[in-house]
Formats: structure tokens, C-alpha cells, sequence
């Protein structure tokens, strides 16, 4: 019998994994700091930044905050270091460094 997210640590015995694929409970995903993946590290140029909030719903992580209008220091527990979000940013305001 698979265990739910907030049960599964370090000495979980795969056999009471969930199987593969298969997702039972919703919004696990703030429950694990998946930042550690990262082999580059999103950074922001505020010079350069319009605050136009187009980098936002391209962060397939969400790792880009925006409170009272405005973006937010990247959420970098999470993020994966993907780079789309440099693509993304229409006015070269961020950029990926190597390295977390």
C-alpha cells in the first residue's frame, strides 16, 4: 500500500512507494526542495527588469513569487534551473549562471 507524500522520508522502504507514475494526492509538490537538481542558478538584472511579469506563467515550477504586482525573488528550493525563464524575459533581465 502505497504511503501519502507527507509520510515518505529518507527510510522509506520502496516497496511502499507509491508505483510509478501515478499521482494520488494533489500539491505535493512544496512538500520536497527539488532546488537541489540545479545545475544553473537563475538571476535577475533589477536594471534591466520592466516588471512586465512575462517570465512568470513560463516557470513551469512556479518559482517566480509575485506579490503586490511585482515579481519576487526567485523561489530557488525549487527551482530546477531550466532557463526557460531567461528565455522568456523579453528585455535580457535574467540570466543562468553555473552552479547553484
Amino acid at each position: 500500500m502505497a504511503l501519502d507524500a507527507k509520510h515518505i522520508n529518507d527510510t522509506t522502504k520502496w516497496q511502499d512507494l507509491t508505483e510509478g507514475l501515478k499521482i494520488f494526492e494533489p500539491a505535493t509538490s512544496k512538500m520536497f526542495e527539488t532546488g537541489e537538481w540545479r545545475t544553473k542558478t537563475p538571476e535577475i538584472e533589477e536594471s534591466k527588469c520592466k516588471q512586465c511579469l512575462l517570465c512568470v506563467p513560463f516557470c513551469p515550477d512556479s518559482c517566480i513569487p509575485v506579490e503586490d504586482g511585482k515579481r519576487g525573488n526567485f523561489d530557488l528550493m525549487h527551482c530546477k534551473g531550466c532557463g526557460i525563464c531567461e528565455k522568456a524575459c523579453p528585455f535580457g533581465a535574467i540570466s543562468m549562471r553555473d552552479g547553484k
